[in-house]
């Protein structure tokens, strides 16, 4: 027989047993926490097209794009360049008051919507950072390197003074730090000899480097030319399908280059052409013969 002492006693286990349960279920859990979110992919670096090496590893040359007849959907490509030139010894002139910049050329190529490619000297972004910076930031325009100084890779080139060989590649490079400094994020891997002067020596004193020398097809006989209308003409007489013309980005040195520019852009749209930058030309050389539009010929 069970007593009303032992009765209370179960009846009390019976309710610990119960409630315990209760009590853990009730009581707060730790929160789930979702797994961190994959990192975003970063976005792709983009690498500008260069030539392969020439022969024995040579730095390469590059002149024009395959000569196309151009379609509606490929339409015929020309690449406006501009050397913005200047001198390493050239610094007091500018203090004189000298310009050696052309913000109204720049200006024109932004309304006109002209993209291009100015090929830069160090001492020209050292000169005019800002200008340099602002250039180098606006996606219409690529900058390239002109040298340091302007003076030549070879001897007997226009009358400048030639760099040694040894200093070629300091030149270069000297260059390209000149325009980090200025702030310009990303110049291209392309050179473009003072003067248009090289030989075997300076392309194998600049194969460390890695650049692709950019020469032209068109010389827009800019420099000191005050006549605007005789440089458009030469540069409409001779421009073709793939074609780089070189002009040149200084009021001193060039003074009607922005009026000529003014002729040149729309008479050549009406002739079918598009603007390009160098890069996309020299993309274009790159293209398997089988992939390029019919009617392109390499040069």
């Amino acid at each position: 027989m069970i007593t009303r002492s032992r009765a209370w006693t179960t009846l009390a286990i019976l309710a610990t047993a119960t409630t315990l349960p209760l009590t853990a279920c009730s009581a707060p859990q730790t929160p789930r926490l979702h797994p961190p979110a994959a990192p975003a992919t970063p976005p792709k670096k983009h690498t500008p097209p260069t030539l392969a090496p020439g022969p024995q590893g040579q730095t390469p040359v590059f002149e024009s794009a395959p000569r196309t007849r151009g379609t509606a959907k490929a339409p015929r490509t020309v690449a406006l360049t501009f050397d913005a030139d200047m001198t390493a010894d050239q610094g007091p002139r500018a203090a004189a008051g000298e310009h050696f910049d052309n913000p109204a050329l720049v200006n024109t190529l932004r309304r006109l919507k002209v993209p291009s490619t100015f090929f830069m000297t160090g001492r020209w972004a050292e000169e005019y950072p800002a200008q340099a910076r602002a250039i180098g930031a606006d996606p219409l325009f690529e900058v390239a390197n002109h040298s340091y100084s302007h003076y030549a890779f070879t001897r007997d080139c226009h009358g400048l003074p030639t760099v040694p060989a040894h200093a070629m590649r300091t030149d270069v490079d000297r260059a390209f730090a000149a325009f980090r400094k200025a702030g310009v994020k990303r110049p291209l891997p392309y050179f473009r000899f003072p003067g248009g002067c090289y030989d075997q020596r300076a392309l194998r004193a600049l194969a460390p480097v890695g650049v692709t020398a950019v020469q032209w097809d068109v010389v827009g006989g800019d420099a000191f030319a005050t006549d605007a209308g005789a440089v458009a003409r030469q540069v409409l007489d001779g421009v073709r399908p793939g074609s780089v013309v070189v002009l040149h980005c200084t009021r001193s040195a060039a003074p009607a280059t922005e009026r000529a520019v003014r002729t040149i852009v729309p008479k050549l749209r009406e002739r079918g052409f598009r603007f390009v930058r160098v890069s996309e030309q020299i993309a274009a050389a790159r293209t398997p013969q089988s992939t390029r539009p019919a009617g392109a010929t390499q040069n």
